[in-house]
């Protein structure tokens, strides 16, 4: 039986991952991305949608067919600008889908958010992260898979001085980092796309959270 899948964040890092694979799986019928400038591919079963997301209630009719739904959006302090800037993609943009999602029949929601995601961390930006977490899970959603990777591997279009350091020693220091270390070994975002579809295939209903070793595991 094949189904619908919808995707906000598909230009992103983890998102052109995701979409690909969708495209590719015969368990998907349809491939509906919510972009806000048309990503530079073409295929039969991707409908591409220009999307203002602060007025995602405006494109409600694309969530009626779509079974699972997708969602990579993320962005950094940097980019954004302001908390307030991080914040809108990263907290009110994902509740909003995530509601949407509910409203109009979706039968799973997977979503990326990162390790150390703890609404009441005294960083921002896993605050945030964790507050996205149990505000979507206050919704209802019949199955809600969330995703913690680690340091994500992968070619970025921005340059991330910090990460790009980060990514350097994580691959002198991959080697040692087992035991209660191996979580925090990066992961490619190949890696986390591969889970995400693994996991929406397994169409398991509740609530479950991923940690970036479990993340490997699903995304072999």
């Amino acid at each position: 039986m094949t189904k619908k899948a919808l995707i906000a964040g598909a230009t992103g890092l983890i998102g052109k991952e995701l979409v690909a694979l969708l495209l590719s799986d015969p368990h998907y019928e349809q491939v509906i991305a919510l972009v806000r400038k048309p990503m530079p591919i073409q295929h039969t079963k991707l409908v591409q949608h220009l999307t203002d997301f602060d007025h995602l209630e405006e494109v409600s009719e694309l969530f009626r067919d779509a079974a699972d739904v997708f969602c990579t959006l993320g962005t950094t302090i940097k980019v954004a600008k302001t908390k307030a800037a991080f914040r809108k993609v990263d907290y009110e943009y994902p509740v909003r889908l995530a509601r949407l999602a509910m409203q109009n029949g979706a039968q799973q929601f997977l979503i990326v958010t990162a390790m150390g995601a703890n609404r009441d961390s005294g960083i921002f930006y896993n605050q945030v992260k964790g507050q996205v977490e149990e505000e979507i899970r206050g919704i209802g959603l019949p199955a809600l898979h969330i995703f913690r990777p680690s340091l994500l591997l992968g070619d970025r279009a921005e340059s991330r001085l910090g990460e790009q350091i980060g990514s350097v020693l994580a691959g002198i220091l991959t080697p040692f980092m087992v035991g209660g270390l191996r979580k925090y070994r990066p992961i490619h975002v190949k890696t986390v796309a591969r889970a995400m579809v693994h996991t929406a295939r397994t169409q398991v209903k509740g609530y479950d959270v991923y940690s970036s070793e479990e993340i490997a595991k699903r995304g072999f």
